[in-house]
């Protein structure tokens, strides 16, 4: 469904020490580096369309939002390790890692704030 994502960060620094943390566990690694922007997983091209990039961008002000931004895990012990790595880099728990029942009955996940306040999550549904 998505073609790329943008999320907005203070302090790229920061946010590239967690995010080739919490992406590398999910098996996206960073692609892209500039002063300004860290790019993770694989661009779309004309020849192969089948991809989600995500772009972590720095801003000078960004406001606090509701928004977040699940990424798919291939399975429980990766949502787990996700929730590991980011805590370990700078992020906060926020909710938890386990089962989601409300969702449905094998929805497992981990929803964490990475150093800039943006809520993440890694979801399996297996």
């Amino acid at each position: 469904m998505l073609d790329h994502v943008s999320i907005t960060v203070d302090d790229l620094e920061a946010a590239v020490r967690f995010y080739d943390a919490v992406m590398g566990v999910l098996g996206h690694d960073r692609v892209h580096l500039t002063d300004k922007a860290a790019g993770y997983g694989t661009r779309n091209s004309a020849a192969d369309d089948g991809h989600c990039y995500l772009s972590v961008v720095a801003v000078s002000a960004r406001a606090a939002d509701d928004r977040h931004w699940a990424f798919r895990a291939r399975s429980r012990p990766e949502v787990d390790q996700f929730h590991a790595a980011a805590l370990a880099h700078g992020g906060r728990d926020d909710q938890g890692v386990g089962e989601r029942r409300e969702y449905h009955d094998s929805y497992y996940a981990a929803f964490v704030l990475d150093p800039a306040g943006n809520r993440i999550e890694a979801v399996t549904h297996r």
